[in-house]
């Protein structure tokens, strides 16, 4: 876990607007304050985010993923596993970037089940963060992926199975 970043411009009054701006009536508000919580590097705002994350618009819940892995906590990691369920691919896939550079195992298995994923972005991110989290499991699922209609996919599929052997 990272710790609180000591020069940060953010003082706890300034979070406190910003999660209650989470709840605010525009969807323009809502992203703001999403997206400078991230910037705040105060691992307080996980809990505020995560409880937003539940927020009808997808952009409002995309801006949620975004600063969940700018805030880089594996505290954040449940709701980005709950996040790679959501309907939307982008934030499917904004989900399987924070968790790539989180870089906690826990994401491991939830990322493989990422691999059979209809939308072929959601197949390559998950390809691409399974080889950079370096556990072995991922090698077989990824072997999965070498008849993919898309070549992008086997590529990073390939790619992946290629950094976790060389390890």
């Amino acid at each position: 876990m990272r710790a609180l970043a000591g020069n940060h411009p953010f003082c706890m009054k300034d979070i406190t607007h910003l999660v209650m701006d989470l709840h605010a009536i525009t969807v323009k508000k809502r992203r703001a304050a999403a997206a400078e919580l991230g910037k705040s590097g105060n691992i307080s705002a996980i809990g505020p985010l995560a409880l937003a994350f539940l927020d009808p618009h997808p952009v409002v819940r995309s801006e949620i993923v975004q600063a969940l892995g700018r805030l880089g906590d594996s505290n954040a990691v449940p709701v980005l596993i709950t996040a790679l369920e959501d309907p939307e691919p982008a934030i499917r896939c904004a989900a399987i970037a924070a968790l790539g550079k989180i870089k906690d195992r826990a994401a491991v298995s939830p990322l493989i089940c990422c691999l059979g994923n209809k939308d072929m972005t959601v197949r390559i991110g998950a390809a691409e963060v399974l080889g950079k989290l370096g556990d072995k499991s991922a090698i077989l699922p990824l072997t999965s992926l070498q008849d993919d209609p898309f070549s992008e996919v086997r590529t990073a599929a390939h790619s992946a199975i290629q950094k976790l052997t060389k390890k």
